[in-house]
């Protein structure tokens, strides 16, 4: 006889089997609603499981009392571990973390709050560590479940990653700051050209023309810096940045080395580092003083598949150079955030003769150079 549509073979063969079905010639006793009604449930949490499973959120439920019934593959992936059900309570990850970096115990996390005052929690954050010791922030929604007569039977909870939302903010702030920086550098760096042109202008005619150059200069420096659809060369960052200050001296500017192309994060990066470089240079080093020189060289080496920037860059001719009583931003920028940001590793030297700073930079693989 064809099996009933929609319902679990073992069912069906069970049922068969307590009617003493003979053969295909008898009438078989209809199934009674229960059976049909719990195997009927069964298939409907068989497929809302599949469906769960196939969510690219991290989701899992618990019991009343916060132990752990069920977790998809994406929270698996989540906790960087798969927790044991039944005895796992709240949450499966490895440890938590207040946003703060604070430890966040497992009965105090969001799930355990919801279950233990039976109500949605919302407006949350929070951090799971893995077993390997990464961190991952995530926003949770737990929400408690109840059955018809509103018992508390569970809860389920659904892990948001945020990961690449905090990156996205950590850079928005690092603009921010350094949006305000510059502000207030520009005024600096503009007082600085006209004391540079004012000291080398024959002409209040020579004065405004080289003047308005140097600030043209300048202007293309923060257009670069917003520039995020194509490539920039390094020589174009470094030229941005420094012609507003060569007077045609002979070698008061010297750049030096190959074609290398970055990408627009590697370049607004750098041009952030040589922006900084270039203000103190014109507010208190080489660029600050007649006759004082700034030489920039760089190179690309390339070991196996791993390709770096390499550049220096060197001030002599100007005032003697004491290190600074505290640091300041551009020395911050260089020492923490492009290591943070770009993998950039720099060196400042405060030599009495000028200041000198190294920098290693990778370049990825795809890099045109």
């Amino acid at each position: 006889m064809d099996k009933p549509t929609g319902f679990l073979e073992s069912e069906f063969e069970r049922v068969i089997a307590a009617r003493g079905v003979a053969s295909a010639d008898q009438n078989v006793v209809p199934i009674s609603e229960p059976l049909r009604a719990q195997a009927t449930l069964r298939e409907r949490e068989r497929r809302f499981r599949e469906l769960l499973d196939a969510l690219p959120a991290a989701i899992y439920t618990t019991d009343a009392a916060g132990r752990l019934t069920y977790y998809n593959e994406a929270a698996a992936d989540l906790w960087g571990h798969r927790p044991k059900l039944g005895s796992s309570e709240w949450c499966g990850s490895w440890k938590l973390f207040w946003p703060d970096g604070t430890p966040m115990p497992h009965d105090a996390c969001p799930m355990a709050v919801a279950l233990k005052e039976n109500r949605i929690v919302r407006g949350q954050e929070a951090a799971c560590e893995r077993p390997d010791g990464t961190r991952v922030p995530f926003i949770p929604y737990p929400t408690p479940l109840h059955d018809e007569s509103g018992k508390l039977i569970g809860a389920v909870n659904m892990l948001v990653d945020i990961t690449e939302r905090k990156r996205a903010e950590e850079q928005q702030a690092l603009l921010v700051r350094e949006l305000h920086h510059r502000v207030r550098n520009t005024l600096a760096t503009v007082q600085a050209i006209m004391g540079s042109t004012a000291r080398t202008a024959e002409t209040i005619e020579d004065f405004k023309t080289a003047l308005i150059g140097r600030i043209a200069a300048l202007a293309k420096t923060h257009l670069l810096l917003t520039d995020e659809e194509h490539a920039v060369a390094f020589a174009d960052v470094l030229h941005n940045e420094l012609d507003a200050f060569d007077d045609g001296s002979d070698g008061r500017i010297t750049l030096s080395g190959p074609e290398v192309f970055l990408s627009s994060q590697l370049a607004v990066s750098l041009g952030m580092a040589v922006h900084e470089l270039t203000t103190n240079a014109a507010r208190f080093g080489a660029l600050s003083v007649v006759g004082g020189k700034v030489d920039v060289t760089w190179r690309m080496t390339i070991e196996a598949t791993c390709r770096t920037l390499d550049f220096d860059w060197v001030e002599s001719g100007g005032p003697v150079v004491s290190p600074p009583e505290r640091q300041g931003f551009g020395a911050r920028l260089l020492e923490f955030v492009l290591p943070g940001q770009i993998q950039a590793k720099a060196t400042i030297d405060y030599l009495a003769e000028g200041v000198r700073m190294h920098c290693a930079v990778p370049l990825p693989a795809e890099t045109k150079a």
